[in-house]
């Protein structure tokens, strides 16, 4: 079944983040953040359940953007329980957000995935998905310039 995260997901929401980050981040403040988004309609975090149980979430923001004088769907988030993955069930959740998208008049959905993930890469390829732009970031908080890892927490200590 897919639906709309609701307040009771957070805690599952925040494992499932954490798994993706390979890291621990503050639950206080993404709570906060959390909360924030679910009141705010720029915002769709879609969850897949099964068995009364989150097998996966996509959360997207939409933004109207100057440069396509239309608004846009961004993956922020994107996650399959990993006992789950193989399954199908990434696709099913990729499908019914670009449906989401579609209907609330979106002209393009968009995802920047950090260029370790690999499978990621191939996975959005598979679903029609085209890389022709670069992301580009810069640590405001860091002296840790240009490095480009999975697995550290908001401290920078290595998991």
């Amino acid at each position: 079944m897919y639906r709309k995260s609701e307040v009771k997901d957070c805690k599952t929401i925040y494992s499932l983040i954490c798994a993706l980050e390979n890291r621990n981040l503050s639950y206080e403040r993404f709570a906060e953040i959390y909360g924030k988004q679910l009141l705010d309609e720029q915002y769709y975090c879609l969850i897949y359940e099964q068995n009364n149980s989150i097998q996966g979430m996509l959360n997207l923001r939409f933004e109207e953007q100057l440069h396509h004088a239309a608004e846009i769907a961004e993956i922020l988030e994107f996650i399959v329980s990993e006992n789950c993955r193989g399954e199908g069930i990434g696709k099913r959740i990729f499908q019914r957000a670009c449906e989401i998208a579609k209907n609330r008049g979106c002209i393009q959905i968009e995802v920047a995935c950090n260029q370790l993930r690999k499978s990621s890469h191939l996975f959005y390829m598979r679903e029609g998905m085209h890389n022709f732009h670069f992301k580009f970031s810069k640590s405001l908080c860091s002296e840790e310039e240009g490095i480009n890892a999975l697995g550290r927490d908001f401290t920078g200590e290595i998991f």
